[in-house]
């Protein structure tokens, strides 16, 4: 399934228990030798939602939250019982989905933490201005992004012209500064407008994606820290567009599409002996 480009392998675990290690993950993501996504999911009983998703990004790792992957597990939870919502266990909390219209589905996200320890930070500081630089090729360099952990850790730069920006060389190097015990997605957004934001992504443990649910939500809560925009937003990623509401409750709802690609089955053994895995 996708939700903007942002794509992942959903593995049904609730009937038949599945424990992949980062291995098994790895093998899976593999956009040449295996079926390829950002994400692999496992769906599992839970006792205080309807299921239970696990998440584990392209190199083994695990995650708390993933906006998008939410939504495309609330299809397939909402077409299984026909009901226009859907609460699912994540490590961040339980995620509770609404229907909304144009087959689109609205996620409350919960309240971000803003804490230097929440996101969590290795020394403190300012969340709404952290002293981290970002380099880019041709000199330049923006200072200051803000910290946000809204089920993964997250630090946006605002910057003048997103598109010209080569993410790819300066993602990683950021993800694992030393100021991030737990790495961290990094963002670098544009605002393009009165309630519209540009928004590239490079995610912790995948690399550029085309659509992060997290990181717009983490972009906007950020966005309306520095006074640039009000509660609400458009954030404009790769894949597509997500509007984003952080409420006066201080819940985070992003509303967005949700995909099915395909469905078949593999031979994990098979797949990951191939890869010498």
């Amino acid at each position: 399934m996708e939700g903007l480009g942002n794509d992942f392998v959903i593995l049904d675990g609730r009937k038949k228990p599945l424990d992949l290690t980062g291995d098994d993950a790895r093998a899976i993501a593999d956009r040449h030798l295996g079926i390829g996504c950002d994400q692999i999911i496992t769906l599992q009983p839970s006792k205080r939602a309807d299921v239970f998703m696990r998440i584990q990004n392209a190199d083994g790792s695990e995650t708390a939250a993933c906006g998008n992957v939410t939504r495309c597990v609330a299809k397939i939870l909402m077409n299984e019982t026909g009901k226009r919502t859907a609460a699912i266990e994540t490590l961040f909390d339980v995620l509770k989905v609404k229907a909304s219209k144009g087959g689109e589905f609205a996620v409350d996200m919960g309240v971000p933490k803003l804490g230097w320890r929440d996101i969590p930070l290795a020394r403190e500081m300012d969340t709404a201005k952290m002293d981290l630089e970002a380099r880019f090729k041709g000199g330049k360099r923006f200072n200051g992004p803000v910290g946000v952990n809204i089920g993964n850790p997250h630090a946006i730069f605002f910057v003048d012209d997103v598109e010209t920006l080569d993410i790819e060389h300066t993602g990683p190097k950021l993800e694992h500064d030393k100021l991030f015990p737990e790495r961290a997605n990094i963002s670098f957004a544009e605002k393009t407008g009165p309630d519209t934001i540009r928004l590239r992504v490079w995610e912790r443990g995948t690399g550029v994606t085309m659509a992060c649910g997290s990181a717009a939500c983490a972009t906007l809560v950020a966005a309306k820290r520095r006074g640039l925009m009000d509660h609400e937003a458009d954030i404009v990623l790769d894949g597509g567009t997500l509007h984003v509401d952080w409420r006066a409750d201080g819940h985070v709802i992003m509303t967005g599409p949700a995909a099915e690609s395909f469905r078949g089955t593999m031979d994990l053994a098979a797949l990951k002996a191939r890869q010498g895995a």
